[in-house]
């Protein structure tokens, strides 16, 4: 057996021996959650801060159990790219992670990215993807089918614009320039004529500071809080939006081993974190602008430039839909309701993809 599955199958041996008692008398209920971002990304912080917290209050005040939690955030027992792994294995009972950092395993899970400068606000993009997923079965079920584990709840970011070490006003500036970021919105960076650089927060502040990259498409939370300023002392408000493509699962063997008052106790919290983690982004997003306008110079980019932009990239949407397509997966289809579900919420595109 190979080391990493020797601790997967001791870990979920532990798991069943700490949620055995429960079902049956008022014990402890031993948790490991983690995430490889650290808290100071907004929704691992809403993780620690408002799930753990909330799941614990609410379990104690209703049932007769107990919930004891073990953290592991910023990639201390799971990496970005470890988190699908990790829980299906039985590393950690809960993981957070964002769906880019898979796009192997789950293809269709960043759909918002694959249709970029859709709805700015947090919670419009959380509505967007509420009505995908309700309207494919597919985006819920791949989880307990194929990765052992049940998705709690869909994250969204804040809005992601572009700090760079370099001020820029038009497209044509960028050409060249090396700008990192993550998964599927490399694409975004590609067909401008940006050099894309796939990399993690994590790494960000070194490999900027190192100059490995100019730039970063990123939210401003994570400029303000992981100091991304200092080594990127522009930001650009260019709009590419806020996209819903984070996730909060639990490995099927610990959920199965939950009481079922604990088990609804979860998805009622599940569902509500995913409303605070929009509502804190939301909050945040003006914010951390005013604040950074306080550190680094912050420019508004004009409508005409998200325009060209936008138009830059109409042969990525219907060309990556197709090749989907091409294996079985619904991404025409995803991306039609998606296109539809922005509008439906007030969006305006500044160039509407044609999906075939």
């Amino acid at each position: 057996m190979k080391p990493l599955r020797i601790v997967a199958a001791l870990a979920a041996a532990g798991a069943a021996l700490a949620l055995l008692a429960p079902a049956s008398s008022a014990e402890t209920i031993r948790l490991r959650i983690a995430s490889g971002h650290p808290p100071a990304v907004v929704y691992a912080g809403q993780m620690r801060d408002y799930f753990q917290t909330e799941l614990k209050k609410r379990v104690e005040a209703k049932t007769k159990h107990k919930i004891e939690w073990v953290e592991g955030y910023g990639g201390s027992i799971v990496k970005v790219a470890e988190t699908l792994g990790g829980v299906r294995d039985g590393i950690v009972d809960i993981g957070g992670f964002c769906f880019c950092f898979e796009p192997a395993n789950l293809p269709m899970h960043a759909f918002q990215v694959m249709l970029p400068f859709g709805p700015n606000d947090p919670i419009d993009s959380l509505r967007v993807a509420q009505d995908v997923y309700a309207k494919v079965p597919y985006l819920t079920k791949v989880f307990e089918e194929k990765f052992n584990q049940k998705l709690l709840a869909r994250i969204t970011d804040s809005a992601y614009n572009l700090g760079t070490n370099f001020e820029w006003k038009s497209l044509t500036e960028l050409k060249g320039r090396k700008v990192a970021g993550a998964g599927l919105n490399l694409n975004w960076l590609k067909y401008a004529g940006v050099t894309p650089v796939q990399s993690s927060l994590p790494e960000a502040y070194t490999s900027m500071q190192t100059r490995v990259y100019d730039g970063w498409i990123m939210f401003p939370s994570a400029w303000v809080n992981l100091k991304l300023h200092e080594v990127g002392p522009f930001y650009t408000l260019i709009g590419f939006g806020t996209i819903t493509w984070h996730g909060l699962t639990i490995n099927m063997n610990t959920w199965k081993r939950l009481p079922k008052e604990v088990q609804a106790i979860m998805l009622e919290t599940a569902k509500d974190f995913e409303e605070q983690v929009g509502k804190v982004n939301r909050a945040r997003y003006q914010k951390d602008i005013e604040t950074l306008r306080g550190l680094i110079k912050v420019n508004a980019i004009d409508d005409k430039v998200r325009a060209d932009w936008a138009r830059a990239l109409r042969e990525w949407p219907p060309a990556y839909a197709k090749e989907l397509d091409g294996k079985g997966l619904p991404a025409s289809q995803i991306l039609k309701l998606t296109l539809d579900a922005a509008e439906k919420h007030g969006h305006k595109w500044p160039y509407r993809y044609e999906i075939k």
